[in-house]
């Protein structure tokens, strides 16, 4: 048998060394169009930053490796430019000299990516402006930052013996992944950076009330965040310098532009073998990787997938699902019944120390899906143990059934960023094995004090769902407190600093001999610093006959409600 494999980089890497280990006599074509077959693209940002400093650190596997180690033909600068799916043949074009071959297959596997959107704008084509999705393009972003124009080359070779060093500018495009850890790195190197974005916040698989701190993470790093406004064009200034010139009539001059704006399946040789795309503009695949031609496998940035929690198809261009997809693929080709489950989306991203993390389904996915059968709590545990020095809070936000109890999604974020991998990585796993908030309650997790808690941050968001589903603890969501009577039990030292407009304050330690100023007509909707003195105060009023809810998160969700609102 013989498979041609299209695409190194993570899903056909790993296709072709999964399939060299199950079958040593398969013959294996591997070919990639660019000069390298397999590297880290997460890395990429991080090479331009200097914190990853040699270019050869990013090269996972190299052609070479490919062919001493697994015996299989790798080319790089190979393109596959034509597919005649009714022959089972490929014809490859020789990047450097443009020779062109044929060769046949048996099985065809897809891993072509999806490259970056460079839409036709004017001036997009212009020195100084670049994309970051290979490793020649960081190449070109790190060599330009070091002398691509008279300016920028003064700049590195800078004595500091003047008084003051002239500033250099950045403008990225785009508040995903790519731009966000670009936009970092050029701080890092002592840029002043601008980030122009559409949406009204980064990261926008995020709900926003999560999204909009981690702007304003960024923000209080340097970040210069323009929302709600797109780029219509690009015009050269004098000494090489770029203006960047956007929808609401603002320019903003940049010494670099990186182009972080999304990315868009390549489907060139689906189409030339006639195979099926899905709704959302990928290549389709059934759960085993394989087309609507039941001899071509396709893997990777460039397929849609299954959403796991909904069932619609999607495009996710993460390693993680690509590297398994790779697997998967090579299993189904030696004759092995595996299938991909589906993606949960989950991701994490660094920034300036911390990390923000999700997993599974957002509110605002369900809010457009017309699913009302959910409920969310917000909860601020600290990374490790309190007492250990170094703790640092959790921003965490939860979503789970209320009809069954299950978990749904989950959003984290906080300047520990192992402590928010730690949180997200296992209600990841919990979400996959379909467990409910009881479940996550249970969980039995690695505890010392400088790891985490006694009651883990993933048991309380167990324990307070558990309260909820259970009647124990009615909650309520400052969006939806209008009418309510509001009771905050904070210290009155605490109102000084913050307080809720019309709100009565009862401390709680004085609570139970002040009830009867509480009136048992009205809904009380109660207030604290995170919920955890709410809960007790709801728990006291609910057994002396007062209808009460805990308002969830407390002042610090009423916090990240107006950030969302005002940015």
């Amino acid at each position: 048998m013989k498979v041609i494999i299209v695409g190194g980089v993570a899903g056909g890497a790993s296709c072709a060394a999964r399939l060299r280990r199950l079958d040593e006599k398969v013959e294996i074509l591997m070919v990639e169009k660019g000069p390298y077959v397999s590297y880290a693209n997460c890395g990429l940002p991080y090479h331009i930053g200097k914190v990853i400093e040699k270019e050869s650190s990013l090269l996972v596997a190299t052609e070479q490796m490919f062919r001493a180690v697994f015996g299989i033909d790798c080319r790089t600068n190979c393109e596959a430019v034509a597919i005649d799916a009714k022959n089972k043949t490929v014809d490859l074009r020789n990047v450097t000299t443009g020779e062109v071959t044929t060769a046949s297959y048996d099985k065809l596997v897809l891993s072509p990516g999806a490259p970056s959107i460079h839409p036709p704008l004017p001036g997009i084509d212009l020195p100084g402006i670049f994309q970051v999705r290979t490793v020649p393009d960081t190449r070109a972003v790190v060599e330009w930052l070091d002398k691509g124009t008279d300016f920028l080359a003064g700049m590195s070779c800078y004595t500091g013996m003047q008084q003051s060093k002239p500033t250099t500018r950045a403008v990225v495009v785009g508040g995903g992944f790519i731009g966000l850890e670009c936009a970092e790195n050029l701080i890092h190197r002592g840029f002043e950076v601008t980030l122009i974005q559409k949406p009204d916040h980064v990261l926008t698989p995020l709900d926003p009330e999560i999204g909009s701190l981690v702007q304003g993470h960024i923000k209080r790093h340097g970040v210069k965040v323009v929302a709600n406004d797109g780029v219509v064009g690009f015009k050269q200034l004098e000494g090489g310098a770029i203006e960047v010139q956007t929808s609401n009539g603002k320019t903003f001059p940049a010494d670099v532009v990186i182009l972080a704006i999304g990315v868009r399946p390549d489907t060139k040789l689906a189409n030339s073998a006639g195979i099926a795309l899905g709704e959302r503009g990928g290549v389709l695949v059934n759960d085993q990787m394989i087309t609507s031609d039941p001899d071509i496998l396709a893997v990777g940035d460039a397929i849609e997938v299954k959403d796991f929690m909904t069932g619609e198809q999607s495009l996710i261009a993460l390693a993680g699902p690509a590297n398994r997809q790779g697997r998967i693929a090579a299993d189904v080709i030696c004759g092995r019944d595996s299938r991909y489950r589906g993606t949960q989306g989950t991701s994490i991203i660094g920034l300036f120390g911390g990390a923000a993390a999700w997993t599974g389904v957002s509110e605002k996915t369900l809010k457009r899906r017309g699913d009302t059968d959910y409920e969310k709590i917000y909860l601020f545990p600290n990374s490790h143990a309190g007492y250990y020095p170094g703790a640092k809070m959790i921003g965490l936000k939860v979503i789970f059934r209320k009809s069954d109890g299950k978990l749904l999604g989950a959003q984290a974020l906080g300047e520990d960023g192992p402590a928010v991998d730690k949180r997200i990585s296992a209600l990841a796993v919990f979400l996959q094995m379909g467990a409910t908030m009881d479940d996550l309650a249970e969980a039995e997790l690695c505890y010392a004090p400088q790891f985490g808690s006694a009651k883990d941050a993933v048991n309380f968001a167990g324990m307070i769902a558990g309260n909820i589903l259970r009647g124990d603890m009615p909650v309520s969501h400052w969006e939806s407190v209008d009418g309510a009577f509001l009771l905050d039990v904070r210290s009155p030292a605490e109102l000084v600093m913050e307080s809720v407009p019309d709100a009565v304050n009862i401390p709680l330690p004085q609570l139970r001999s002040r009830l009867g100023e509480l009136p048992k007509e009205r809904k009380i909707a109660v207030i604290c610093r995170s919920a955890q003195r709410a809960h007790y105060a709801t728990r006291i009023l609910l057994q002396h006959g007062f209808t009460a809810s805990t308002l969830s998160g407390g002042m610090l969700a009423r916090t990240m409600k107006e950030i969302a609102a005002t940015k």
